[in-house]
C-alpha cells in the first residue's frame, strides 16, 4: 500500500495537490478537517465529542482524530493507499499514526514536504482570503502566527521522518501542474521500492 503524508505550511497548496495525487494514483484522501466535518454532520459518537470540543474553542485530541482515521482504515482495507493531509501535525501524532498503521500491516511510505518561502505563503493566503472569505486568510498577523505555529510545532516532523529515511522535500513554487509533476515523480520513485 502507498501511504503518503503530504506536509507543508499553511498556503503551500496541500489541498490542491492532494486532489491531483488522489486522482493520479487512485488513493484515498484523508483530510482531518474534512473527516471532522463529516463525523459532525453525521452525528456519530466521534462527531458529537469533536463538536463539543470545537464549540468551546478547544482542539480535538489526538485520540479522537486517531479514532476517525482508524475507522477509515478499517472501512477501506482494499484501497490502493492514502494521502494524509493535515495529519500528523506533531511527532506524537506521527508515532500514533505509525502504531495505527502497524495494526493494519501498513506503514507510511513517505512524507512529501512542499517547501515555500514565507512571503510567498503570505501572498497566497491573502489572495485566497479574497476569494474564500476566510477571515484567517485576510489578516497578515494571523497568517504570520499560523506560519510560526507550523514552524515550531510541525517542523519537528521533518526530523522524525528523516530518521526513517522517509522525508522528501519538494519545491512548492511554480504552476500547479509543475508542482504536481514534482510530487508525482517522488511518489513514482517510492512505488518502485514498495
Amino acid at each position: 500500500m502507498l501511504n503518503i503524508v503530504l506536509f507543508g505550511p499553511p498556503g503551500a497548496g496541500k489541498g490542491t495537490q492532494a486532489q491531483l495525487l488522489v486522482e493520479h494514483f487512485n488513493l484515498k484522501h484523508l483530510s482531518t478537517g474534512d473527516m471532522l466535518r463529516d463525523e459532525i454532520s453525521r452525528k456519530t459518537d466521534l462527531g458529537i465529542q469533536a463538536k463539543a470540543l470545537i464549540d468551546k474553542g478547544e482542539l480535538v485530541p489526538d485520540a479522537i482524530v486517531c479514532g476517525m482515521i482508524e475507522k477509515i482504515l478499517e472501512n477501506n482495507c482494499g484501497c490502493t493507499g492514502f494521502i494524509f493531509d493535515g495529519f500528523p501535525r506533531t511527532v506524537a501524532q506521527a508515532v500514533a499514526l505509525d502504531e495505527l498503521l502497524v495494526r493494519f500491516k501498513q506503514n507510511v511510505s513517505g512524507m512529501l514536504a512542499l517547501e515555500v518561502d514565507k512571503q510567498e505563503l503570505i501572498d497566497r493566503l491573502l489572495e485566497r482570503g479574497k476569494t474564500s472569505g476566510r477571515a484567517d486568510d485576510q489578516d497578515v498577523s494571523i497568517i504570520e502566527n499560523r506560519i510560526d505555529v507550523y514552524n515550531t510545532k510541525t517542523m519537528p516532523l521533518i526530523d522524525y521522518y528523516s530518521a526513517q529515511q522517509k522525508f522528501y522535500p519538494v519545491k512548492g513554487v511554480g504552476s500547479i501542474a509543475e508542482i504536481s509533476e514534482r510530487l508525482k515523480a517522488v511518489i513514482e520513485g517510492l512505488t518502485v521500492v514498495l
